[in-house]
């Protein structure tokens, strides 16, 4: 192996050993993970009550982000965990992890059940292996049913992500493979299915991606809002399977994470992992 890479392994953590450049391992550039963590953090209000699913690493990472800023009484229950604000230090990689039980409190699973179907969530967080125009997602079969090419981990809870009051759309991937013009099978419906529940419109609120940050229109059509440091709006357009509502003028790069976010993260995240989430 090069002298240019080296293994960074926290005492204490998972045995998997994670080789980065040594550059990085010295407060390093500002990577993918980074900002699409600050961008979650930015959507997050103080006050809110957040539900994030079984693969948490970017959502828990911009919520911890947020109340280490300016959310400081936001609360987030990870997944069937159960963990209320979890500690999080360092960042886990699944809602199933552990880790999650040092928190203020653990709730049992109906518990958390109970909250989440009762309309007590503001925010949920949702990915997909496919993901259309309109911000239906899927996780169940990518192809036909049955042969199907690809199998995911089933629905599990996103078909009721609209008793949220918002549904925020992340995925460590942008290409035509996950943005599709239409999913082959509907886990979580987008805005072809608007309803009213408790008097809040059904369907995703924003997309974070590596490439960039979207929405929708009024109308429920999935829209380009900035692309990261990097990225022009064209490599968004080539890796998206569907025609993209364009901002007027000049599209804006995504915020790029202060100091003093980029510490706090750095802090939370000892193993570097949102240095690696995403490759470069």
């Amino acid at each position: 192996m090069s002298d240019d890479y080296k293994a960074k392994l926290r005492a204490g953590s998972d045995p998997l050993v994670f080789f980065k450049r040594a550059d990085e391992l010295n407060n390093g550039g500002i990577a993918r993970g980074h900002i699409m963590a600050a961008a979650i953090s930015h959507a997050l209000r103080d006050g809110e009550t957040l539900f994030i699913g079984a693969n948490p690493l970017i959502p828990f990472a911009g919520a911890r982000l947020a109340q280490l800023t300016h959310a400081p009484n936001l609360t987030m229950i990870a997944g069937a965990s159960g963990g209320v604000n979890p500690l999080l230090d360092p960042l886990a990689l699944s809602s199933g992890d552990y880790a999650n039980l040092v928190a203020e409190a653990v709730l049992p699973f109906h518990e958390v059940l109970m909250m989440f179907m009762g309309g007590h969530g503001d925010v949920f967080f949702a990915g997909g292996l496919q993901i259309d125009q309109r911000g239906n997602c899927n996780l169940v079969t990518v192809g036909g049913h049955d042969k199907p090419v690809l199998r995911g981990p089933g629905s599990a809870g996103i078909p009721w992500a609209s008793r949220a009051k918002r549904t925020i759309l992340y995925t460590t991937a942008h290409t035509k493979r996950v943005f599709v013009p239409r999913v082959d099978f509907v886990s979580l419906a987008g805005w072809s299915a608007v309803s009213e529940v408790g008097g809040i419109i059904s369907g995703p609120e924003l997309v974070i991606t590596p490439l960039a940050v979207l929405d929708f229109t009024d109308d429920g059509v999935m829209r380009l809002v900035s692309v990261h440091s990097g990225v022009t709006p064209q490599e968004v357009v080539d890796n998206t399977a569907f025609e993209l509502v364009m901002p007027t003028g000049e599209v804006p790069t995504t915020a790029q994470p202060t100091n003093q976010e980029m510490l706090h993260m750095r802090t939370f995240d000892l193993d570097g992992l949102l240095s690696i989430i995403i490759p470069e």
